[in-house]
């Protein structure tokens, strides 16, 4: 599966992190997941990624680091202690779910939940990455007998 989105492709939902430690996320997607960065602004001042756009998966994600004082009440997950949201990736099977999560593993991230056979007709797990975002993959495959 490419990284790169069809050129000008555009979906209705995007997905925009805020991480402790931009560039240290930014590594990690790129080791992990084989992300491409294909645009990054840093903040003048502070030197702090202002925003990342990362091609992953065959879509995209943007991202930046937690800025303190500002108006909008936007933290990151170590901030929070955790995260209500799981970014969800479908894969196209169960071979590249386990490949995926064993090289995300491997690059710091932590499994909770080893991928399996799922009664709903999945072949799915979950894991934390190193900036405390939720992710899953899922590909056919799973256990539909249930």
């Amino acid at each position: 599966m490419s990284n790169t989105p069809a050129s000008g492709a555009t979906t209705p939902i995007q997905t925009y992190l805020t991480v402790n430690d931009a560039r240290a996320a930014i590594d990690f997607y790129q080791r992990a997941f084989d992300a491409v960065e294909i645009m990054h602004q840093d903040h003048e001042a502070s030197g702090k990624v202002m925003h990342s756009t990362l091609a992953l998966f065959g879509g995209h994600i943007m991202l930046s680091d937690q800025f303190e004082g500002h108006d909008e009440p936007v933290r990151g997950p170590k901030h929070l202690g955790g995260t209500s949201v799981t970014l969800h990736i479908n894969l196209d099977s169960p071979d590249r779910v386990d490949a995926v999560m064993e090289k995300a593993a491997r690059e710091g991230a932590t499994i909770t939940r080893p991928a399996e056979a799922m009664f709903w007709g999945a072949y799915y797990g979950r894991l934390i990455d190193p900036a405390g975002h939720s992710w899953s993959f899922a590909a056919e495959g799973g256990d539909d007998a249930g």
